[in-house]
């Protein structure tokens, strides 16, 4: 009996390995996604001098970006115009910390943010942005809903899977982990989802506002950590997924081996 109570060890050793590195992956992955939903680097703009062009349109650009009636059109053009980021949840620009005072090449600057209210998340977006009677632009309305609704289902999916792998360990079982690996495959798809429906807004919104000749856009950190959080995810379910099938498997092989 003695090499099959070693073959019993070495299976469980491999499982074992294979959680704990599902584990870690989900974890990384539950950490980069909550980072890119609270942080406001999802697209950065980038333009040659800001502080000169909010001199030269006048020091009320600030002072509408923050405002809370401002329509899609008017904070987009101050992002356009001083060094803009986008989150999720708030959009902010730098300007001069004087306005009044400013004048180049001073480089006293400070950043300017304003979140997006849950209303602004579920606002219709307009096929003339800024244009309230031009109708409805749907593709834009429903990604923009998608992006901001995606993420918190994903970490939603992955908590309710920890709480599976939870009870799993506690029943001292490996076949709910296979739950515990869908809900991390249907997470993925989520984060995915949410990076197509913000690739695919931006581009939609720079069609219909497109960017100056001295102004330069890009995908910023933010995005990238909701990029390596989907194949975690996916990662992570596989394994999850292997271990608790093929650990079931081996064990029903091996019981039946003993009965014979």
């Amino acid at each position: 009996l003695f090499p099959y109570s070693r073959k019993d060890a070495m299976m469980d050793n491999r499982f074992a390995t294979a959680l704990v590195i599902a584990c870690v992956l989900s974890l990384i992955s539950t950490i980069y996604m909550a980072a890119s939903i609270g942080t406001d680097f999802w697209y950065e703009y980038h333009t040659l001098s800001p502080a000169e062009n909010v001199s030269e349109a006048g020091r009320s650009i600030s002072e509408e970006f923050v405002s809370e009636e401002a329509d899609e059109k008017t904070y987009t053009d101050a992002l356009f115009r001083c060094n803009g980021t986008v989150g999720l949840w708030r959009r902010c620009i730098t300007v001069p910390k004087n306005p009044h005072w400013y004048s180049p090449p001073e480089t006293d600057m400070t950043t300017n943010c304003i979140s997006f209210s849950l209303s602004d998340q579920f606002m219709e977006k307009y096929i003339e942005p800024g244009n309230h009677n031009s109708g409805t632009d749907l593709n834009r309305t429903y990604l923009w809903r998608l992006q901001f609704l995606l993420p918190f289902v994903s970490l939603g999916l992955m908590c309710f899977g920890a709480l599976i792998g939870l009870c799993a360990c506690a029943c001292r079982s490996l076949y709910p982990a296979i739950a515990t690996g869908v809900l991390h495959f249907l997470a993925g798809l989520c984060t995915l989802g949410l990076v197509g429906c913000y690739v695919a807004g931006i581009e939609l919104l720079h069609k219909k506002l497109p960017l100056p000749d001295d102004v330069r856009g890009e995908f910023g950190w933010s995005f990238c950590l909701a990029c390596v959080s989907a194949p975690l995810q996916f990662m992570a379910a596989a394994l999850f997924i292997w271990a608790a099938r093929t650990n079931r498997k081996e064990f029903t092989l091996l019981k039946a081996y003993r009965v014979a």
